[in-house]
């Protein structure tokens, strides 16, 4: 009796965790767009003032650790 009862509680909390993630992705492929390539030219609108500290931080994104020059 206990081990049915364990097992059915295993199999509620499987499916509620399944049909969580599935809504927590619902409505995810809407806000996913394309990523550029790095530098400068690949910017729709590249600043004016762009120097080899930006051009090696825009390379190492989305990567958490600074660029090699910094």
């Amino acid at each position: 009796m206990l081990l049915r009862n364990l097992a059915l509680l295993i199999a509620a909390g499987y499916v509620v965790q399944c049909a969580a993630t599935k809504f927590a992705h619902a409505g995810r492929g809407a806000e996913r767009t394309s990523i550029r390539n790095a530098g400068r030219r690949e910017m729709t609108t590249p600043p004016k003032d762009w120097d080899m500290v930006d051009e090696r931080a825009d390379e190492s994104f989305p990567a958490s650790d600074p660029p090699g020059n910094y």
